[in-house]
């Protein structure tokens, strides 16, 4: 690019066409970035004090140049005022505190002057050039582009979309993929974010999206909306998983995207280098559609713990390796496609547990409630398991049990609360013991389990308590379904096995912290006028 500084007037002009057709920027962007540099040239040569002005008119491309300066009746600064006497000159009719133009002649530019008006005008191109981009992908997350992989840094692809650079980072890359430069590549617009070095364009191949996107490309119906994608979870470059439904029951969701001799799946499967998919049909029943995840594996039954946010689901013993899958990855993509950690055992194993529970609350029974074995194991057998479901269900419901009466019933009742109750003075020692204050027993809905429990963990005083987030005190336990083997399970609040509600949560927080407000309201009322 020839310098626009030494440039006649209609150069001027083809040249900031020509920058701002081939930047794809504005016109006026360019011819003000002239004018940018004209006036950093025009101060280093009249003096930077100055406050100098350019104008380059966009039809004739005349170049204009004068200062602004101030009319006062007294002159500090030279540089920017004048008097008025000097300024009836300028501009006849002036009056103190009016700004007028002092037309300066036009400028040669020396080689430096030159030089650094062409780096202003570069950057100023630069840096629009660099919003047009950001401009133009800032929305456009979440779509599939097709670029030309342009280098290979550090694992790192970096692919020219032709108006702008990407980059698929190396784990957003299907593994043993190998990229060359000069290969065209497709893959999913993850993010834009917004830099001083210009705008970075995070693409994604491994993405379950990319997968998604594939198949609105390849079948028509899911483009069209009459089949929705509802989950769908990937190992990729190995295996994956998608939940389909129909909107129009005439039109069977899976079939419609294998297509005519799997040709449609098979195209999806080739761009993503051979990644096996099972396509799913999709159900509102949480149940139905864990079993339909862990296909190929036979499912005998599934139990749901919604508290828990886990799934318990039994298989015949020879089915076992087949829903784990290899590495543990068939059930790895169920639990990713449900949303829910999903735990596999075999018809022995649940029998097993079955039995080690049935006898466990057998003999919790016999103790606590000073029962024989037969009684003790009724009630385990009618679905009791914990003395406080005894204790405070309906004296009705007992005495409905084959044997029972009303009077047995009332009995087994009142020495399950005498049970509770011990448990409960027992939980208070220990809670002493810890060292936990008993203002932390005045919080509404702790019992003495609980404070024993937030002994454990360091917490025994209000301010303890107080310090602590609604989070930190009852989330649950959950396993995220897409943690990877080998690391750390996130972990719950300090009281998630006692399931408190967040609003039970948040009033015990803002409970312990209510001894805070009253010290600021004495230290208030003590203060000096």
């Amino acid at each position: 690019m020839s310098s626009p500084i030494s440039a006649n007037k209609a150069e001027l002009l083809a040249i900031a066409d020509s920058v701002a057709r081939e930047k794809l920027i504005d016109k006026a962007i360019v011819l003000e970035a002239m004018e940018d540099a004209i006036q950093r040239a025009a101060r280093a040569r009249y003096g930077a004090e100055n406050d100098i002005r350019a104008k380059i008119d966009p039809a004739s491309g005349d170049m204009r140049l004068w200062r602004v300066v101030e009319v006062v009746e007294q002159v500090d600064d030279y540089f920017k005022q004048v008097n008025l006497k000097d300024a009836e000159k300028l501009q006849p009719g002036s009056a103190v505190g009016d700004f007028i133009v002092d037309p300066l002649p036009p400028i040669e530019f020396g080689r430096i002057a030159a030089q650094a008006a062409k780096q202003v005008i570069f950057q100023k191109v630069r840096d629009a050039e660099r919003e047009r981009q950001y401009e133009e992908f800032k929305d456009r997350a979440g779509e599939i582009i097709t670029g030309v992989v342009k280098r290979v840094e550090f694992g790192h692809v970096v692919v020219d979309l032709g108006r702008a650079e990407g980059v698929i980072r190396r784990d957003a890359q299907i593994p043993r993929e190998v990229a060359r430069v000069g290969d065209r590549v497709r893959s999913l617009i993850l993010r834009v974010v917004r830099e001083n070095r210009g705008p970075q364009i995070f693409l994604s191949r491994a993405h379950p999206d990319f997968m998604k996107k594939l198949f609105a490309q390849e079948v028509p119906e899911i483009y069209d909306g009459v089949i929705e994608i509802k989950a769908a979870a990937r190992d990729p470059g190995s295996r994956a998983k998608i939940g389909v439904i129909s909107r129009d029951g005439s039109i069977d969701p899976v079939g419609a995207c294998v297509g005519m001799k799997g040709s449609r799946v098979q195209a999806v499967v080739q761009e993503m280098q051979g990644e096996k998919i099972d396509i799913i049909p999709w159900s509102e029943d949480t149940a139905t559609f864990v079993v339909n995840a862990l296909q190929p594996a036979t499912v005998s039954r599934v139990v749901i713990d919604e508290e828990e946010g886990r799934i318990e689901v039994v298989v015949p013993d020879d089915q076992l390796s087949l829903a784990i899958g290899r590495r543990g990855q068939n059930v790895r993509l169920a639990s990713q496609l449900t949303n829910s950690a999903i735990d596999i055992m075999t018809e022995t194993d649940a029998s097993e547990k079955r039995q080690r529970e049935f006898v466990e609350n057998s003999e919790m029974f016999q103790n606590e409630l000073d029962v024989d074995e037969t009684l003790a194991q009724l009630l385990v057998a009618e679905g009791f398991g914990a003395l406080e479901e005894v204790a405070y269900v309906g004296v009705e419901e007992l005495a409905s049990i084959e044997g029972f009466d009303e009077e047995l019933a009332a009995e087994l009742q009142s020495r399950a609360q005498e049970a509770l109750d011990r448990r409960e003075e027992a939980n208070r020692a220990e809670r002493r013991t810890l060292g936990v204050e008993d203002a932390i027993a005045e919080m509404p809905h702790l019992t003495e389990a609980m404070l024993v429990t937030l002994g454990k963990a360091g917490i025994k005083t209000l301010d303890d308590l107080a310090d602590l987030a609604t989070d930190e005190l009852i989330q649950k336990k959950r396993v995220d379904p897409r943690r990877k083997a080998g690391t750390a399970e996130p972990k719950g609040g300090v009281l998630a096995e006692y399931n408190l509600t967040e609003e039970q949560g948040n009033e015990i927080i803002m409970a312990a912290r209510a001894h805070w407000f009253e010290e600021e309201g004495d230290a208030d009322a003590v203060a000096p006028a």
